[in-house]
């Protein structure tokens, strides 16, 4: 897919300055970035542990994570491995409040759903 072929998103138009653009591979990343802030996340579903996300780079952190957006709403849908011995519905709970805050913080964009989907649980090798 080209640099053209990107979906992108207006978050602001100005007739004097200009308009702003956000693609929704931004959008991914962030809720991506949001949702490893969260303890008891230990990666998104396919991707590498926190500590080589930043050999890998940032793209990688939007594996794992599909954006949809519509008129300015978004709807967002993670694939998390979780670390075991945690509550699930607590854990879920915070990564839904934290993507959507920093979603709708960063970008203006509304943020309608965050879906998530457990693809697994990382248990430590001495348990």
């Amino acid at each position: 897919m080209s640099k053209e072929e990107k979906n992108t998103y207006t978050i602001k138009t100005d007739d004097n300055l200009g308009e702003v653009k956000i693609a929704d591979e931004v959008v991914a990343i962030i809720a991506g970035l949001a949702a490893m802030e969260v303890d008891g996340v230990s990666s998104m579903a396919g991707n590498a542990t926190r500590e080589l996300i930043s050999k890998l780079g940032m793209k990688s952190l939007s594996k794992g994570v599909k954006v949809d957006v519509l008129e300015g709403i978004v709807t967002v849908s993670l694939a998390l491995n979780l670390k075991y011995g945690y509550n699930i519905m607590d854990i879920t709970a915070k990564v839904q409040d934290k993507v959507k805050t920093a979603i709708e913080n960063m970008t203006g964009l509304e943020v309608a759903d965050v879906n998530i989907r457990i693809a697994g649980v990382d248990i430590p090798e001495e348990a």
